[in-house]
């Protein structure tokens, strides 16, 4: 284990690894640290990660078939981990939480592999969990704090928004941070016990969501402009990323749709492009025309019979976000323009589908959230 000197090498294991953005947060964050394995079961997840941070760190395997000697063997004194959301979403009507087969493997490394790991002191002293805003309610959430409090651990709960750092995608998740007796966390005072909605010793105070609130004394964030983050015009008609007429005709009223100069984008789920509702905002390119307006004349026309009805909505541009535009709101690269150290390229595998990357991005994390997190962590 690490002897606790800043400039000694903090040994990450990244667990449901994705694409990497836990590991590129570590990466962008204060702390010297470097991911000694990452575990995930998606081969094409995997492949993108081996792409990005090179081969022989990423293992595909079943993380309910690792074993305690395994674990202990890496010297890892950070986990950081990303299970399943599946169990948790409010999207999904069937979610069974602890009784998912999908939340079988974090409950297998929180409640098997934790505990003996800590009998042999070879366990992590640091731990950060990520998932969807749902699983503060979960009875998976009841089990894995009364495990991490019986180990010791002192536990920080979160709910987050890219928004609260600046960045125009409303992308709510929850956070646990977790620190092996006798690290403690600052700024606190007290409060371990709530869900946080900002980052404790920050000089900002809790956000809410300005579209419910009535009235009640809120932080305002400033959220930069969407234009900072969209590709250059290709000046190609009809887009790459058009939104297909027949989609239109049948889907588009349900759309959420923003335009460059938007301060908010909906949460982009895996699902997106092949779902019209809550999967992800639509980008109106035209700023001239009254979104409004020109729906409610296309729905009269469609009414009417009109099967030219479909070509009032085309002056639009409606289109759907690149795969890259989705990267920089997920704080993977960062915004044009920005003034920043950070990576400035992702890399795909050649056959990698379009659809396959909205997925994975889909499935990840926002990087700027849990770099900030694990500044904080370390704290």
């Amino acid at each position: 284990m690490s002897d606790g000197h800043p400039s000694a090498i903090v040994r990450a294991l990244e667990f449901y690894s994705g694409i990497g953005g836990l590991h590129r947060a570590l990466t962008q964050s204060n702390v010297h640290g470097a991911i000694v394995r990452a575990f995930d079961w998606d081969q094409a997840a995997s492949r993108v990660y081996s792409a990005n941070y090179g081969p022989g760190i990423v293992q595909k395997v079943d993380i309910s078939s690792l074993t305690a000697a395994e674990l202990a063997a890496l010297n890892a004194e950070l986990w950081l981990l990303s299970p399943s959301c599946q169990p948790y979403t409010v999207l999904n009507p069937l979610a069974k939480g602890a009784e998912d087969p999908r939340a079988k493997s974090f409950i297998y490394l929180m409640e098997e592999l934790l505990p003996d790991l800590v009998r042999t002191d070879r366990h992590p002293r640091y731990m950060l969990i990520e998932n969807v805003a749902g699983f503060e309610t979960s009875s998976t959430r009841v089990r894995l704090l009364a495990t991490l409090h019986d180990l010791r651990y002192s536990t920080l709960e979160l709910l987050l928004t890219p928004l609260q750092f600046g960045i125009p995608n409303s992308r709510l998740r929850y956070y646990l941070l977790a620190k092996s007796n006798p690290l403690t966390f600052a700024g606190v005072d007290g409060q371990e016990d709530r869900v946080w909605r900002h980052i404790p010793s920050q000089p900002v105070g809790d956000w809410s969501d300005p579209r419910t609130r009535s009235g009640e004394k809120t932080v305002n964030f400033a959220v930069a402009e969407l234009r900072g983050y969209l590709d250059a015009d290709m000046g190609v008609d009809p887009h790459p990323h058009a939104v297909p007429d027949k989609v239109l005709e049948k889907w588009g009223r349900l759309f959420d749709i923003v335009l460059p100069s938007a301060r908010r984008t909906c949460c982009f789920t895996r699902g997106y492009t092949r779902l019209a509702e809550r999967a992800g905002s639509v980008l109106q390119v035209n700023e001239e025309l009254d979104t409004t307006g020109t729906f409610d004349g296309f729905l009269e026309y469609q009414r009417a019979g009109n099967d030219e009805a479909i070509r009032l909505l085309q002056p639009l541009r409606l289109r759907y976000f690149s795969p890259t535009e989705l990267l920089r709101l997920f704080a993977f690269l960062p915004s044009i323009g920005a003034d920043t150290q950070e990576d400035t390229e992702f890399t795909w595998p050649e056959d990698i589908s379009t659809k396959t990357k909205y997925k994975l991005i889909g499935n990840s994390v926002n990087v700027r959230v849990v770099t900030e997190l694990v500044n904080y962590l370390f704290a």
